[in-house]
């Protein structure tokens, strides 16, 4: 990990869960399990998280709430489904209001199964997360710099000086 720039943040949303893996995450925050050690900070605020760790299932309810929060995470962003709802609906599969997993929304980056899911796979997939995350932004921080050296200047086209006659 020492290749790592920074400590991430995450935001969690129970999108509809029993609450299991709600119970769990919160379990990671404690000092038995101590995530902060490796410096990742829970955020209540979209706008500084690099992590979305989900729960629970998509519904018509809650469908706007998820691609509100994403929608508002700075890019490169990670996406965390924890647990067996969130990765594919999982015994509320067939019930009238729930629309999937979270990946039939947003992109899903890493995939946390268990009903509920243990705070070390919880863990160990933040720190996935986390990985991915810091690939995403080597490829940000270059890719733009290679599409500048590939580029050729094209024509430069100037307007008249009085406007369109």
């Amino acid at each position: 990990m020492a290749y790592l720039k920074k400590s991430p943040w995450i935001i969690h949303y129970d999108a509809s869960s029993c609450n299991g893996c709600d119970i769990e995450i919160l379990a990671c925050l404690t000092p038995m399990y101590d995530v902060e050690r490796f410096g990742i900070v829970n955020t209540g605020n979209p706008k500084h998280a690099d992590i979305f760790v989900v729960t629970g299932t998509v519904n018509e309810q809650n469908r706007e709430i998820i691609l509100n929060i994403y929608n508002q995470m700075p890019n490169p962003k990670a996406v965390v489904a924890v647990g067996i709802c969130a990765t594919s609906a999982g015994v509320f599969r067939e019930c009238y209001n729930v629309a999937g997993g979270i990946d039939m929304l947003i992109p899903v980056d890493v995939y946390v199964p268990g009903c509920a899911a243990r705070p070390e796979s919880i863990i160990d997939g933040i720190v996935t997360a986390w990985g991915i995350l810091e690939e995403k932004r080597k490829t940000m921080n270059t890719a733009p710099a290679a599409a500048d050296a590939a580029a050729e200047p094209g024509p430069v086209v100037q307007e008249p000086a009085g406007g369109a006659q």
